[in-house]
């Protein structure tokens, strides 16, 4: 079904899978930025990383140590970007987000250990890359503004669900910012700890919560995850409201070329047909045709 279609059919709620045929027109892209512009920014804030990552490698009797010495450098911007030169150098096996908690620092010698690079191979291996090395310093680019994305499509909800539903109230981290736990929604829920990005209310009534997602072009095991974890969510979740007669909602925001990727719609589609109008799957696109205040007031009892 067309875009103009769609529009002509407003007698009832349109479903994500309707979209799908041109799905190309209902997501939205972020600019990038192109190669090799970006290598003159990218040696200046990363330099003075790689010299300092060189002044402790050269002090540092084993990698352990180095490793142990980079956890004590007390910026923390300037420790997570070189706990990411060191797993470059030392240990690629080591997952970045322990690297990047300072308290992980003894498990990760620990479990990873083994397996580090010696520390004379890893200093004549920095020996031989210049100052600034353009190959590293591209590579950290690529982590700088990595969630972004998904920051500026929660901004850009918040902004046009405030503007369309101004008696309607809606929380949550708007860009950065800790996640809503579900304890904070309803005391008593299941799953006191699992993370949501939004809560839509409208006094003390919870009319639906929210996932927020900007899906990039990686499908494969991401796409799996992302979408068994919706189905995951969705069952509890619906679980908890049959349980406690609630009508409250979910809403999947999802957007970006991810979607076009495998199977990825269709199993947003099949979410959304699973719990038939308690689901609503969106990009930035679909707002203004098919999040209703009606949907959202909606009994489901």
């Amino acid at each position: 079904m067309g875009k103009q279609a769609l529009k002509k059919n407003t007698s009832t709620i349109s479903q994500f899978a309707d979209y799908k045929a041109d799905g190309h027109l209902w997501i939205t892209l972020t600019t990038g930025e192109y190669y090799p512009d970006i290598l003159h920014d990218a040696c200046a804030l990363y330099e003075p990383v790689l010299i300092m990552f060189g002044q402790l490698l050269r002090s540092s009797e084993t990698s352990e140590r180095l490793l142990l010495t980079i956890s004590d450098t007390p910026d923390s911007w300037m420790r997570v970007q070189m706990a990411r030169v060191f797993r470059k150098y030392i240990s690629p096996e080591t997952p970045v987000e322990m690297l990047k908690k300072k308290s992980k620092t003894q498990e990760i010698c620990a479990q990873f250990g083994k397996g580090f690079r010696k520390i004379h191979e890893a200093q004549k291996a920095f020996q031989s890359r210049p100052i600034p090395d353009e190959a590293l310093c591209a590579l950290l680019w690529e982590y700088k503004d990595r969630g972004k994305k998904g920051y500026d499509l929660t901004e850009r909800f918040f902004e046009m669900f405030r503007s369309r539903f101004p008696d309607v109230e809606i929380t949550g981290p708007e860009r950065a910012g800790k996640d809503v736990l579900m304890r904070e929604v309803f005391s008593d829920y299941p799953h006191p700890k699992r993370p949501i990005d939004f809560v839509i209310r409208q006094g003390r009534t919870v009319l639906a919560i929210g996932l927020a997602r900007y899906d990039g072009d990686r499908g494969g095991a991401q796409e799996d995850d992302r979408t068994g974890g919706y189905m995951n969510a969705a069952s509890e979740f619906f679980a908890y409201t049959k349980k406690k007669k609630l009508s409250a909602k979910i809403i999947f925001l999802n957007d970006g070329p991810g979607l076009l990727l495998g199977s990825m719609w269709d199993d947003y589609a099949t979410i959304e047909r699973t719990w038939q109008n308690k689901v609503m799957v969106l990009t930035l696109r679909m707002i203004t045709e098919r999040l209703t205040k009606e949907w959202l007031l909606e009994s489901q009892q």
